[in-house]
């Protein structure tokens, strides 16, 4: 950046000027996380890695000498996500990172559309709605659509030939919450079922509050799958797959994805009902091969874990692992690159910058669609992984193989 454009970036960043300050301002970001409420454990280990991000990049001189400050609001559910943003847009501030869950991330994102305020979203997968506008919305985790379409073509291209079978001869069923977050991923899968060609057993949403399991699984039963993908939240997705079990419905293999299948409390509570599952979403860090980043992300995943291990006592979840990469590389690639501090040149910025892939910790790297396209603001180089339930509370990541850590192992789940 030329000298000029680096002191307009400076006069920019302060949100309060003083003439007589001798430090320069923060940047001020917004943060919004559903920290208490059904999804306050996943919402509050995403706010944990953004936190880390902001502290590492601080302590590295921050934005061009300008340290990062967070603002957080909890949010635990959809009805206060508007309330938040109005409350952070009249605190002066024009950036707001978050939000975990796709209930939340939807009104979020479109009352920031309308007050202008770029929205960065670390780890919502569900579609936004037109009216979030597509200027200032920027997603680096991967979309719903891509972890459907992952879940199936995993099973027709990888999984069905060691069962010895033609992912023509399989029947695919869909079951999934009637939400942004359910609609969008099942959507994937839906979409991806047509694109193979592959024989379709049917869709079958459900309202995750008022779940009759034994009535959907009888539905789906009817339909004679031999592949069920499941999106659902940790109760509902439990629920059901108690449910498959208890009424022995033959299915060659059961695959979910992220918000339950691939969550710890989901293989402790089913116990062996658990085993041979899949699951298609993000990595943790403990379970992510290494080989597949490059060395700059091998050096920062090293660099976070420690931090995060200090600081925690535990590993970094998925949640913490894509709030990190995702804040990362806002705060050290995109801000850094901005003319100004303003929410229209950091979206700028953030469509002119490239991580390849692997560059990131949790094996993404970045690069953003452009306002017009399919789905504007979606990361074209997001990684997800495939989750096995290789034993009893023991999961690995079977794919990619350049991120795996175990070999798929056809278990059957036939009763």
């Amino acid at each position: 950046m030329n000298p000029r454009a680096a002191i307009v970036f400076a006069l920019t960043v302060a949100t309060v000027a003083t003439a007589c300050s001798s430090s320069p301002q923060p940047i001020r970001i917004g943060v919004l996380y559903p920290l208490t409420g059904s999804q306050g454990a996943g919402g509050s280990d995403e706010y944990r890695g953004v936190r880390l991000a902001m502290d590492l990049v601080n302590a590295d001189g921050g934005i061009r000498g300008h340290q990062i400050q967070l603002d957080a609001i909890d949010v635990p559910g959809p009805d206060a996500a508007s309330g938040a943003v109005d409350t952070l847009a009249a605190r002066g501030i024009r950036f707001i990172v978050g939000s975990y869950g796709s209930t939340i991330s939807q009104p979020a994102a479109t009352e920031a559309a309308r007050r202008g305020l770029l929205f960065w979203e670390t780890g919502a997968v569900g579609s936004m709605a037109p009216s979030a506008g597509d200027r200032l919305f920027f997603r680096v985790a991967p979309g719903g659509s891509v972890l459907g379409r992952s879940a199936v073509s995993f099973i027709a291209g990888q999984l069905a030939p060691l069962f010895h079978r033609a992912p023509a001869s399989i029947r695919f069923a869909v079951a999934n919450v009637d939400d942004a977050f359910g609609n969008a991923v099942g959507g994937g899968a839906v979409e991806e079922i047509g694109a193979l060609a592959v024989p379709f057993a049917g869709q079958f949403r459900y309202d995750a509050l008022h779940l009759d399991a034994p009535a959907v699984i009888k539905r789906i039963a009817a339909s004679k799958p031999d592949v069920l993908f499941v999106a659902a939240y940790m109760q509902d997705g439990i629920a059901l797959r108690r449910e498959m079990v208890r009424q022995h419905l033959p299915l060659l293999a059961n695959i979910g994805t992220s918000s339950s299948y691939c969550m710890p409390p989901f293989g402790a509570a089913l116990g062996r009902d658990a085993v041979g599952l899949f699951a298609s979403d993000k990595p943790d860090s403990d379970a992510l091969n290494t080989a597949g980043l490059t060395p700059a992300g091998r050096s920062l995943l090293e660099r976070a874990r420690a931090a995060y291990r200090s600081r925690y006592q535990r590993e970094m979840s998925a949640p913490a692992l894509a709030g990190f990469s995702a804040a990362w590389a806002l705060f050290h690639t995109v801000m850094p690159a901005a003319a100004h501090m303003t929410p229209e040149a950091v979206a700028a910025a953030a469509l002119q910058a490239r991580i390849p892939l692997g560059g990131l910790p949790n094996g993404s790297g970045l690069e953003l669609t452009a306002p017009g396209t399919i789905d504007p603001g979606a990361n074209v180089r997001a990684a997800s992984v495939i989750w096995e339930w290789v034993g009893v509370n023991q999961r690995a990541v079977v794919w990619p193989p350049q991120f795996a850590t175990a070999q798929i192992d056809p278990i059957s789940i036939a009763p």
